[in-house]
């Protein structure tokens, strides 16, 4: 099983775009075995220390495989919504890791 946190910072003002994206691929999960553990906005209280400032959102994600993520990554429904993800996100930092 591979985990995918995303940490994710929203261009101000954005928030609305961001959402439609979220709305419309995150439903594709479930068809690449894909499973949405935890969607969580921080806030600024519960950050104790940053060089990176406040992310809008963090996600993590749980695939069975690597072939399953970039199925879903490359799926061509969520590939129709990429212009919103463009014009809300101003970067992502994605991690793959495993459980211990």
């Amino acid at each position: 099983m591979l985990y995918y946190t995303q940490v994710v910072f929203v261009k101000q003002g954005q928030e609305d775009a961001f959402h439609a994206f979220e709305d419309q691929v995150l439903p594709l999960l479930q068809q690449y075995r894909g499973e949405l553990i935890y969607r969580v906005r921080p806030a600024e209280s519960s950050v104790i220390t940053t060089t990176m400032g406040l992310p809008y959102e963090i996600h993590l994600v749980t695939f069975p495989t690597r072939a399953d993520f970039e199925a879903y990554r490359d799926d061509p429904q969520r590939r129709q919504y990429m212009g919103l993800k463009d014009q809300s996100i101003e970067r992502v930092i994605l991690i793959e890791g495993t459980a211990l």
